[in-house]
């Protein structure tokens, strides 16, 4: 049997600004006995960075960063920069999160050499609207898709949201694997309700075309669907 000892809070929020309303769901990078923190700091009104902080095995906080490290730079990550899930492949950190525009949730993509200066690459989620995303379910295997698949689509048409065109399906909670398999990226994402496995060479290669074929075949791609209610 395992042993869990729970040590309680090692981060809370400060009085500065960028985090003074919650600091949560950590994304974590271990290199030997150095913990480096990425956490999603809120400030009021419910807007979201990425902040910054180290610490020495196990619980010893040794850094903070006084300001966010990644910050909300673009329309699509206007409301939040959130949740972030951090891996190294080769020689690259690969950072995936949810980048939240007020109305939209995202998963979006930032990369690094040195875990502290982050290039980023924008959305990598299907960028499609609940009617195009419907279409699209209709070219999959009805007796293995779970229904719940339309659950949005159906609750925005009965309340005549389901013709906003900038209502974009939500695809988030997204990481890599640490490591290539069969030479290939693979990707964890959750398209509501379940949680699917995308492969693929490049993150370039996340085109509209690329998720368009991949949600016409979406039963194939799934790896874990929710029994019952929930």
């Amino acid at each position: 049997m395992i042993s869990i000892e729970k040590f309680g809070l090692i981060l809370s929020p400060t009085e500065r600004e960028f985090e003074n309303n919650g600091v949560f769901n950590p994304g974590i990078y271990q290199e030997e006995n150095t913990i480096h923190i990425f956490y999603r700091a809120v400030q009021n009104g419910n807007l979201s960075t990425i902040g910054y902080a180290k610490t020495e095995v196990p619980l010893k906080i040794i850094e903070r960063h006084e300001k966010p490290l990644i910050t909300r730079d673009f329309d699509y990550e206007k409301h939040g920069v959130e949740d972030p899930r951090v891996v190294k492949i080769e020689d690259t950190y690969y950072m995936t999160y949810t980048a939240y525009d007020g109305i939209n949730a995202m998963g979006a993509l930032a990369t690094s050499k040195d875990l502290m200066n982050w290039e980023k690459h924008g959305i990598i989620t299907p960028k499609v609207n609940y009617q195009e995303y419907e279409k699209l379910l209709q070219c999959c295997d009805k007796r293995n898709l779970n229904p719940k698949y339309h659950h949005y689509y159906r609750l925005f048409a009965q309340i005549g949201l389901v013709e906003d065109k900038f209502r974009l399906v939500r695809d988030k909670d997204i990481v890599l694997f640490p490591k290539k398999i069969n030479g290939k990226f693979a990707m964890l994402h959750r398209l509501w309700p379940g949680i699917q496995i995308a492969y693929f060479d490049h993150w370039e290669d996340l085109t509209e075309s690329f998720w368009e074929n991949y949600l016409k075949s979406l039963t194939m791609h799934i790896v874990l669907d929710p029994k019952g209610l929930f």
